[in-house]
């Protein structure tokens, strides 16, 4: 199929960017970018947690995170604690203004998603879901076998 893939993956690219465009309204309105609402979504409804599980959960890779955190500690919305248990690694959690800001961004961001994808029925997100698996399936094992972690 030659270079058929190409256009699949900019369909699915442009799909996210029009997306984060259309519910990022309410987090530009508190002076936010997408990573850092990521991570404040992330933690939002946790007691927080430590920064290699965060990491694991956002969709920011490694070595944009730590910048992000320290972005939103200087806004006061999160802090950095030494894990307890490993003098070596951090603890993140959302101050009182980050979970403020949560428990009034989130539902606003999760009901513009929702009109998003009103029509769609079961059938539908069932066939999306299965494609995407699909392609992460194979995405991940191409990665595997060439030593790369796609989900970092």
């Amino acid at each position: 199929m030659g270079e058929r893939y190409l256009k699949s993956i900019r369909l699915l690219a442009e799909c996210m960017q029009g997306f984060e465009r259309l519910s990022g309204q309410h987090v530009r309105e508190h002076g936010l970018t997408h990573a850092q609402f990521d991570i404040v979504a992330t933690l939002g409804n946790t007691p927080g947690m430590p920064y290699k599980e965060l990491g694991r959960r956002t969709l920011i890779t490694k070595g944009t995170l730590t910048g992000v955190i320290e972005r939103l500690e200087q806004k006061g919305l999160v802090a950095r604690e030494r894990c307890a248990s490993d003098k070596r690694s951090w603890f993140i959690r959302l101050t009182p203004q980050g979970e403020r800001l949560f428990n009034d961004v989130f539902p606003r961001v999760i009901a513009r998603g929702g009109e998003v994808f009103a029509h769609f029925t079961v059938a539908d997100y069932d066939e999306l879901e299965r494609v995407l698996a699909r392609l992460h399936g194979v995405i991940v094992t191409e990665a595997a076998s060439d030593n790369i972690n796609c989900d970092e």
